[in-house]
């Protein structure tokens, strides 16, 4: 990579704080209780742990929410949380962080989304998960909230730069918010991470799955990496894609553009993985961001590799901020030295 290069994207990051995007997906709470184990119980063969404290912080589409505004952007989120202590929460961190409120609409007879991890471990050790309960939504919200969403995105859809949908499969995207998003990108850059309803957003913009996502999708497995670019361009022939960019954990990223020309790009940082989680948020928000700010696909998606290689050396669902981007950009360069030969 050259100094022209570096200076690119030292150009793009500058333009984050200009940017406005709108966030529309499932906000998770991630419940995080700490204990120290014990013993075994004597009611039945399970340990017994202490509790010695607990955190509550955004995941899913919150994480990729707290991504963007870490990043120096404005960003509205649209979504829902229940009226209880863990909502409450949840918008005391948003707001906190200077992300507004307005438009996350709040269902009294359906509780938070959470995600509830117990972990245990002695203490000055690195604890470890026992076990994870979730706090699910069991149907489709009233079409009351629905209305209120599809408003907001009405609103929105003149005021933004994008739309970044972020679906983890708990119902807010219902078919008549997931029909109007369709119809926004046709004036609007609409970037879309799907858990498992990739093809129903066929004409969208851009995509972002992860390579289990997309061979779920795509109805196929492949056994190499050959067989994955396969699958990942008849995938973006057949959704009618600008772009699909595929995240392949420590092989990296492939980007399909341009009519099917493809790209590989190899990871960033070392090859020692920490933790993944959230960093397809982290990938979602950076490659979205940095396109809004003028960046190509293919430099959109270095910097989104870039945002991963930082997010995935850190525990947890992690954010990064620019300043921490061109540092990383820079050591990525120039290990050994300013050699921009």
């Amino acid at each position: 990579m050259t100094l022209e290069q570096l200076k690119i994207f030292e150009t793009i990051i500058s333009r984050f704080k200009n940017a406005h995007i709108a966030v529309i997906g499932d906000i998770v709470a991630d419940q995080y209780i700490f204990g120290k184990p014990l013993k075994l119980s004597r009611e039945a063969p399970v340990l017994v742990v202490r509790y010695d404290g607990e955190r509550i912080l955004p995941g899913s589409a919150g994480n990729t929410i707290l991504n963007l505004a870490a990043l120096g952007c404005r960003v509205t989120p649209i979504s829902r949380l229940g009226a209880d202590p863990t909502g409450g929460t949840l918008l005391e961190i948003f707001r906190g962080q200077g992300v507004p409120t307005d438009f996350i609409e709040i269902t009294p007879d359906t509780p938070t989304t959470t995600k509830m991890r117990i972990l245990a471990g002695d203490d000055h050790t690195s604890k470890q998960q026992v076990i994870r309960i979730d706090k699910e939504v069991a149907g489709p919200f009233p079409e009351a909230i629905e209305k209120k969403i599809l408003t907001h995105i009405q609103e929105l859809r003149s005021k933004v730069d994008a739309f970044l949908v972020s679906d983890y499969g708990y119902h807010l995207i219902s078919p008549g918010i997931l029909k109007a998003l369709k119809e926004v990108s046709k004036t609007c850059l609409t970037v879309v991470d799907s858990r498992y309803r990739l093809r129903e957003f066929s004409g969208v913009h851009v995509m972002t799955p992860n390579e289990s996502e997309l061979q779920a999708a795509a109805g196929k497995s492949a056994a190499n990496e050959e067989e994955l670019i396969s699958i990942g361009r008849d995938f973006y022939h057949a959704l009618k894609l600008e772009a699909l960019l595929v995240t392949m954990g420590n092989h990296g990223m492939t980007l399909f553009e341009n009519g099917g020309e493809v790209t590989r790009i190899p990871i960033a940082g070392p090859d020692e993985i920490i933790d993944v989680t959230g960093a397809g948020d982290t990938v979602a928000a950076l490659f979205t961001l940095s396109r809004v700010c003028g960046a190509s696909y293919k430099d959109a998606a270095r910097l989104a590799n870039f945002g991963g290689g930082i997010v995935v050396m850190k525990r947890g669902a992690a954010t990064l901020r620019p300043s921490e981007l061109i540092s990383f950009i820079q050591s990525e360069i120039t290990p050994h030295g300013p050699d921009y030969s």
